[in-house]
């Protein structure tokens, strides 16, 4: 029998006390050029970016600011650039951001992201409205726009690496009817389609949203499809003084497990096959199902005064199949695979979030005041672990399938692995508005945490800690005029040490410490651009090691990352757009007997992209062609902690145009994507010698979308 996790109906209890939950993704000051009908919340969402210019952000501080007053890096993905990249996932989205690269994704069954050096799967670091979750994909067809917080977010968010955190901002319920319906075909083949309606019920401030979407594409390579439906519904109540707003999302999919290719260890790179020629079985594949469940709301307590609240519950289950690499002879050709598996994960999180806001005058002096309590807790556990046979029936210059049979023996020394998680913290932050020039920003959060993982039947404990720490934060703001700003922070994060696979027992959390300094531009009606020169130092370093197609963990001294980065995005003349970015990162380890000056695995020194849109004139009949196109270099990066193999830069060009017009009485949109233009062959992020991701090759995909 799984283990209850610890806290679990105090957790609930202190969610139910704060269900007067928090709506900071939304909160921003009102724009006097929005309609005066509208509630704030809605008229503040409108306020923060024009097409692909990003104005305001609430990941940051948990309340909306003005990008040019936080002193930290922050980038944001607006929901015009989603729209005309055609997003599918999360990777997709940050291509124009700088400083991140993908990591070892799993064979490509979860998020997996670096932010400024540091970052892996299931890290934390990816939230949903501000809610941290344990889902295996985040990105869907709700997401409105996503928002990057640079740098260690401890203070904000908890427990997590020091790289930053990724914010995916939803779609609201509107008291103004919309519709839209979209379906698009891929040249993979399959493709998907889309429904999107919101509007009042009744005339006293209640709302809805309906989102849903199903998918069913062709995977790239010689065989696996891709298959997704999402039903997301939501409601809000829009009161005098109150809003709350409960949201859920059910998504069920099966994708490939792809491990991808091999490295020949005789030349460092992968081996000279066709990228698209897979080299596991049909089986390979990940099944589940995903559900998020939300509830926010917000009480204005006076003018100065807003009480914010949060409850979430979040699960991903799934059971995946797999033919898996463990040996390569790169003389033969001969790949040793074995049909391993996982049956019965379910990994779920309830967190809890309740929050004072205040904007008030003591003094003379503005502040800018958040304090509040966070509580979650979280298990992530693999019930049933499938180890099979080895064999060496297949080669990788002539392969076979069909030879390795599904395993299913399940290995009770690996089985059960469970990783839990409980904390509680207390926080606050003033931002003080000592001048129109300056501004100071300091904070602190003490956080309490127990955390147990390990695994087996009995069941034996890897590692278990808790404890309690304080992080602290400190920013200042220098703004010579009102569109320029100059700022310094300092800033901290933490993360307990977890280990499933191997014990190692009880050890002090990871740690990081961050010195930043930073610009910012903003045009009005124009270009919002970041650069920032960072320095990041972790210490007690957990790094993973893959041998004979096992994963296993152990402690390392320390690593450092630091670097430049260079963000710009909005309207450059009348009708072009562009959203960009540079990053220079020099991430490496600094103190381990084994891994000493190595680089840190799949991370690019060097990292630069560019996107432009160009809108032609509008016709005399009303319809109006817009294209665009744009361009990643990815610099080389290490394959693996090991520094054993070397993954080749590469650049990537993906080009759009569109039409709109009218039909019927309803706007119509026409768009036609090429991603991958010219068919690049590259690797995406690797985890070993054994598993090396490709890239997706070239892909053609029409869409069309109507709004009703």
């Amino acid at each position: 029998m799984r283990p209850i996790p610890s806290g679990l109906f105090t957790f609930t209890q202190l969610a139910l006390l704060g269900a007067c939950g928090s709506a900071a993704a939304q909160s921003a000051p009102a724009s006097s050029t929005s309609s005066p009908a509208l509630p704030e919340v809605i008229v503040q969402e409108r306020a923060q970016e024009i097409g692909y210019q990003p104005k305001r952000a609430t990941t940051a501080t948990r309340v909306d600011a003005d990008l040019r007053d936080v002193p930290q890096a922050v980038a944001v993905v607006p929901a015009q650039v989603l729209q005309d990249t055609q997003v599918r996932n999360i990777d997709e989205a940050l291509y124009y951001v700088s400083g991140i690269t993908q990591a070892n994704t799993l064979g490509g069954t979860q998020d997996a992201l670096i932010k400024r050096g540091f970052g892996f799967n299931r890290d934390g670091s990816i939230l949903r409205d501000g809610v941290r979750t344990v889902l295996a994909r985040n990105l869907t067809y709700t997401t409105d726009r996503v928002e990057v917080l640079k740098g260690p977010s401890s203070i904000v968010y908890g427990t997590m690496d020091p790289g930053g955190v990724i914010n995916m901002v939803t779609k609201k319920p509107q008291l103004e009817f919309a519709g839209q319906a979209a379906a698009s075909a891929s040249s993979y083949g399959g493709g998907n389609a889309q429904i999107d309606l919101t509007g009042p019920i009744g005339t006293n401030g209640l709302a809805y949203r309906l989102i849903a979407d199903i998918s069913n594409v062709d995977y790239w390579r010689n065989f696996g499809t891709n298959k997704q439906k999402v039903i997301a519904p939501s409601l809000a109540w829009y009161g005098s003084g109150t809003y709350v707003r409960a949201s859920f999302e059910h998504t069920d999919y099966e994708q490939p497990f792809d491990r991808g290719t091999v490295i020949d260890t005789r030349t460092g790179k992968p081996v000279n096959t066709n990228p698209e020629t897979r080299f596991d079985e049909a089986y390979n594949r990940t099944i589940g199902t995903s559900d998020f469940f939300t509830v926010q709301a917000q009480h204005t307590l006076n003018t100065a005064w807003k009480l914010n609240g949060t409850y979430s519950f979040n699960r991903n289950t799934y059971s995946d199949f797999q033919a898996r690499p463990v040996a390569y002879n790169p003389v033969t050709g001969v790949l040793t695979r074995r049909p391993d598996g996982t049956r019965g994960a379910n990994s779920q999180q309830h967190v809890a979030q309740v929050n004072l806001q205040g904007d008030v005058n003591w003094g003379g002096v503005k502040h800018q005041i958040l304090a509040g309590f966070d509580a979650e807790d979280a298990d992530i556990y693999r019930q049933d672990l499938i180890r099979g046979t080895n064999s060496t029936a297949f080669n990788v210059y002539n392969p076979v399938y069909g030879t390795l049979a599904n395993s299913l023996v399940v290995d009770p020394t690996t089985s059960d692995q469970h990783a839990l998680l409980n904390q509680q913290a207390l926080f606050a932050q003033d931002s003080i508005r000592l001048s129109e020039q300056w501004i100071v920003q300091a904070g602190g959060r003490w956080q309490r945490y127990e955390q147990t993982a390990g695994k087996g039947r009995p069941f034996v404990v890897a590692s278990q800690s808790d404890g309690s720490k304080f992080i602290p934060r400190v920013g200042l703001v220098w703004q010579p005029s009102k569109l320029w700003s100059v700022y310094g922070s300092y800033s901290e994060s933490f993360n307990p040490q977890t280990s499933t696979g191997t014990v190692i027992g009880t050890l002090p959390p990871e740690e990081g410490k961050s010195w930043e300094i930073g610009t910012k531009l903003e045009m009005p009606q124009g270009i919002t651009a970041t650069a920032a020169l960072y320095d990041i130092k972790k210490k007690n370093v957990v790094v993973s090691e893959t041998v004979a197609g096992i994963t296993t963990q152990r402690a390392v001294g320390g690593a450092r990352s630091r670097g430049l980065e260079l963000d710009a995005a909005g309207q450059i003349a009348k009708q072009w757009k562009l959203i960009g970015s540079y990053a220079f990162t020099d991430a490496y380890v600094t103190d381990d007997p084994q891994y000493s000056g190595n680089r840190l695995a799949n991370v690019a020194q060097q990292q630069a992209s560019v996107f432009a849109t160009y809108e032609f004139a509008r016709a005399t009949g009303g319809g109006q062609w817009r294209t665009g196109a744009g361009v990643r270099h990815i610099g080389k990066r290490a394959g693996d902690s090991a520094n054993s193999f070397t993954n080749d830069a590469y650049e990537v060009v993906d080009a759009f145009v569109s039409y709109d017009t009218r039909w019927n009485n309803h706007g119509l949109r026409l768009q036609f994507n090429v991603k991958n233009l010219f068919d690049k062959n590259y690797v995406s992020s690797s985890g070993s010698p054994l598993y090396v991701t490709l890239g997706e090759s070239r892909q053609a995909v029409l869409r069309a979308v109507v709004d009703f």
